[in-house]
């Protein structure tokens, strides 16, 4: 799914694995999140304001374009605004 939306939905998704377990009994979650918490918060605090964010705009008359083609040279995957 995460190849899918990175390239048909313009989603970029990540896998954070907490720990070997991959099926942690339930009473051990608590702890899982206890011991990866502030990690989590740092990854999320330093990789929020990555990359470009904004609108696609008409140079002339300031109106929003759909569907525009976005190009970074160097990069080969093209963004397509939306709505």
């Amino acid at each position: 799914m995460q190849d899918y939306n990175y390239v048909w939905a313009n989603c970029f998704e990540i896998t954070l694995e907490l720990s070997c377990c991959k099926y942690p009994p339930t009473s051990e979650l608590q702890q899982e999140w206890e011991n990866n918490r502030e990690s989590l918060f740092s990854f999320i605090e330093k990789v929020v304001h990555i990359g470009v964010k904004g609108f696609v705009r008409d140079a002339v008359t300031g109106a929003g374009l759909e569907n525009a083609t976005i190009v970074v040279a160097g990069i080969a995957h093209n963004i397509t605004a939306g709505k």
